[in-house]
């Protein structure tokens, strides 16, 4: 590291000349080139990486994790779609990476014994980013889709988990560094959007306020919805099902696009209850944690495609109840 570093990247590699490029290149050497010693060179120890379903803090976790990932689909590639970046290299900047990973079910472990199918599944990761290091992330896989492209319902998936768990444990996440502050934009293009989700969330959303006639809307599972009605509908059906009594926006970036459309990045967190029945099966009344990363393009301040991670799985296993035989968990 270097005082010599690229304009605006003070404390990064010299080989680094814009986040963008630190997050795509340090992707790429862990997953594609299986540089997993790296991990240790660009994860400060400890650090916080929050899932919808755990949270880890040593860096250990995050190299045995990708390399069990990898004896899963041993021919995982990344494919990388955006990186919508916000902060600065002195207070620390924030990397909201979208990618797809093509791969193929060719290993046994966690989703079962392998079926040799091919899958197509989206993440987004939220990274603080400093000096060289990521140093708190945030990651939304959609377990969803990887489940029902190898044939598994994610219900079933969910209760699997919540069978091997013996329960929904999910630890409280620490906070951040203190020296970093999640962005939360002030242009109203994006205040707009966050507002248009928080009353979908109270419902009394409208999808004319924000959306696009023809927007094209990329959800969990691996769906995809056309138009106002069909985008509003997926908002609805969710806090219909699951009722927030607090939605909070954790960050909120807009990034103007330049030759590119403007695009914002959205990091959410319900907390609601089980109180309708629809997506996610008969009402329990159980609290559910709801954490959402969305990604969207807007053209002529209307957004036109939109892509929304939440984890359904683990929003399953929240609402089932671990099955138990003879006082042990099955």
């Amino acid at each position: 590291m270097s005082s010599d570093s690229a304009p605006g990247m003070a404390g990064f590699d010299l080989e680094f000349t814009n986040l963008d490029e630190y997050i795509r290149v340090i992707t790429r050497r862990i997953w594609d080139e299986r540089r997993f010693e790296d991990i240790h060179r660009y994860y400060s120890d400890p650090c916080i990486v929050e899932m919808p379903t755990s949270v880890t803090s040593s860096i250990q976790t995050v190299v045995d994790g990708t390399i069990a990932s990898l004896g899963v689909f041993p021919d995982r590639r990344p494919l990388y779609e955006d990186v919508i970046q916000s902060g600065d290299a002195e207070t620390g900047f924030l990397s909201s990476h979208r990618g797809i990973s093509a791969m193929t079910h060719l290993g046994h472990g966690v989703f079962g014994l392998a079926s040799g199918r091919r899958v197509h599944a989206r993440a987004i990761a939220d990274c603080v980013c400093k000096d060289n290091r990521i140093v708190h992330e945030w990651l939304i896989r959609d377990q969803a889709a990887i489940a029902l492209h190898i044939g598994v319902q994610p219900r079933d998936l969910a209760q699997r988990w919540l069978n091997e768990r013996g329960g929904w444990d999910k630890p409280v996440a620490g906070a951040a560094p203190s020296w970093y502050v999640s962005a939360v934009s002030k242009e109203r293009l994006a205040q707009d959007y966050a507002a248009s989700l928080a009353d979908f969330a109270q419902q009394r959303g409208d999808a004319s306020l924000v959306y696009a006639v023809a927007v094209h809307h990329i959800g969990p599972g691996g769906t995809t919805r056309y138009g106002q009605e069909e985008v509003g509908g997926y908002w609805s059906d969710l806090f219909s099902a699951l009722v927030p009594e607090r939605f909070e926006v954790e960050h909120l970036a807009l990034q103007r696009g330049g030759d590119r459309a403007d695009r914002i990045a959205l990091r959410w967190r319900a907390h609601a209850i089980h109180r309708g029945n629809g997506m996610f099966g008969v009402a329990t009344g159980k609290p559910v944690e709801i954490m959402g990363i969305n990604h969207v393009e807007l053209h002529d301040g209307k957004v036109v495609r939109e892509w929304v991670l939440v984890d359904d799985v683990a929003l399953w296993m929240q609402v089932l109840t671990p099955a138990v035989v003879q006082g042990a968990v099955k």
